[in-house]
């Protein structure tokens, strides 16, 4: 069975149009939209699956216009080597902050061993995206 991002906030489930994502393929790679000038604006469930050029699997928008970014172009990805699964922050200026550990930040980057259950928070404390990490969904 393959894990499951949760959406742990509102602007979360916004962001996916779900409760939650199911993670078929791995490596699965997480960035901010930063196509809004070009476009006058998406929505941020439009995740850009199948276009020419994609760097990331899901693309959380932030307002181009805003003072500060919680999320990085490029910001974190799942991949699962031996059975264990990882979090590595690709070198985001934020970091990624899992079950309360920083990964990387300040462009340094970083790895960090996934437990099912962690909570996952692109950039920041005060960033409006929230995970959850879940090994084995309960079956529905």
């Amino acid at each position: 069975m393959s894990p499951r991002l949760i959406a742990e906030s509102e602007d979360t489930r916004r962001a996916i149009d779900a409760e939650f994502l199911t993670l078929d393929r791995l490596p699965f790679r997480v960035g901010r939209d930063s196509r809004w000038e070009r476009t006058g604006g998406l929505p941020a469930t439009e995740r850009r699956k199948g276009m020419a050029g994609q760097v990331n699997d899901l693309y959380l928008f932030e307002d181009p216009l805003a003072p500060f970014h919680h999320v990085s172009r490029e910001h974190f990805l799942i991949e699962a080597k031996q059975g264990v699964f990882y979090l590595e922050d690709r070198r985001s200026v934020c970091g990624t902050i899992v079950s309360g550990t920083t990964v990387g930040g300040d462009r340094t980057g970083g790895r960090f061993e996934l437990r099912d259950q962690d909570v996952i928070i692109v950039g920041t404390t005060a960033s409006p995206y929230v995970f959850k990490f879940v090994v084995n969904p309960p079956r529905s």
